[in-house]
């Protein structure tokens, strides 16, 4: 991802994620640490961005930061395969852990991430600025 995705970006961003939505200010801070800490990509469908996936990675620990990809384009494997690329750059990065938080109405989400060996590890509670709780997962990765 680079400055240039932002505008299709956060018309995703925007709705995907109505209630807590990142502003572009913190998608702009999130990009300027690419690649040290950071590392963003984007999803394509006939030159469109459809889907977008953040990593931040630091010492031995990652955390994903963001996937989404439009309903439309959903059930398709473009989550999968973005979630597969951060997973990738996290163990290239030497993290020997890998965490996220999901909102807890999300089955779906979740059922991807418990899918890719993700275990649930805790809960923070009224964490989305709707109140909504946090599921934080985990998966070990082979460093």
């Amino acid at each position: 991802m680079t400055a240039a995705d932002l505008p299709a970006v956060m018309a995703i961003e925007r709705e995907m994620f109505p209630l807590d939505a990142w502003s572009e200010g913190m998608l702009r801070g999130e990009l300027a640490d690419q690649p040290r800490t950071r590392h963003y990509v984007v999803a394509l469908v006939d030159g469109e961005i459809v889907g977008y996936a953040g990593l931040a990675a630091a010492a031995d620990q990652a955390d994903v930061q963001t996937i989404a990809v439009l309903d439309a384009f959903q059930g398709k494997g473009i989550g999968s395969a973005m979630l597969t690329n951060l997973l990738t750059e996290a163990a290239r990065r030497g993290a020997l852990e890998i965490f996220l938080e999901v909102r807890a109405d999300n089955p779906r989400a979740r059922a991807v991430y418990e899918h890719f060996a993700f275990e649930e590890i805790g809960v923070r509670r009224r964490y989305y600025d709707d109140g909504t709780d946090a599921i934080v997962m985990k998966r070990k990765l082979d460093g």
